[in-house]
């Protein structure tokens, strides 16, 4: 009899825990990052919407990030987006021509290491319907060679990311380490669709054949450097 009170007792005190944890981890996101970023689908998909938003939206962040990655991430935020979220309003004109003014570019709060991890676990429940079909990527291997290829000269993705230092273009986030911080069924869909997510995105619809999909993904899921150390803006 003792034995079943004190396994009920346990078994409500730790999803009474959870719940709260869930709750915290709500809390902090409305409080400290609901200013920059959408934690639900928004009402408003106009283009004037996108131009003005400070950061990503996040009401799919369980679908598209890696826990593990946001949790660190979180606690030292680096630099994704070197031009800022839009990159219009990042640049400046010198004669040297078109360069990043850092003095429009904020610094991202960092969490402490409790807060990260709940944040990242209220995130990671952020899985709205009908944005991607599980179980799409094959996570094929690809010769590494042959993916930057595709990547760069093929595809011309090289035009906007960067995937390392000094190699590639900056308007876009930076994907060095894109098999630690995306999940690959999201990298998958968003390159088939990406204005299935975000109705004005920039980023172009390449209507790549199935076999392409597979190929630039796996390319991009096997990327496991190191973001930019400098502190994310």
């Amino acid at each position: 009899m003792k034995t079943s009170f004190l396994l009920i007792f346990i078994f409500v005190f730790f999803f009474s825990v959870k719940k709260l944890l869930a709750e915290d981890g709500m809390h902090i996101l409305q409080n400290q990052c609901a200013s920059c970023h959408a934690l639900t689908k928004p009402t408003d998909n106009s283009l004037e919407r996108l131009w003005n938003r400070k950061g990503p939206d996040l009401y799919y962040a369980g679908l598209k990030f890696q826990k593990d990655w946001l949790v660190k991430w979180l606690q030292q935020p680096t630099v994704i987006r070197p031009a800022g979220e839009f990159y219009l309003k990042h640049i400046k004109t010198t004669p040297k021509g078109d360069e990043i003014d850092p003095s429009t570019l904020s610094a991202h709060p960092k969490l402490s290491p409790t807060e990260a991890q709940v944040v990242a676990d209220t995130l990671m429940n952020f899985k709205p319907e009908g944005l991607l079909t599980a179980a799409k990527f094959k996570n094929e291997p690809i010769n590494p060679t042959i993916g930057a290829m595709f990547f760069g000269k093929l595809r011309g993705c090289s035009s906007c990311h960067a995937t390392k230092e000094g190699g590639g273009g900056l308007s876009g986030p930076e994907l060095f380490d894109a098999g630690d911080r995306l999940q690959g069924d999201f990298v998958y869909s968003f390159i088939e669709d990406p204005q299935k997510f975000e109705p004005h995105i920039w980023m172009p619809k390449l209507d790549l054949a199935e076999a392409d999909l597979q190929r630039l993904t796996s390319y991009l899921m096997s990327l496991h450097g190191s973001s930019s150390q400098k502190e994310k803006k």
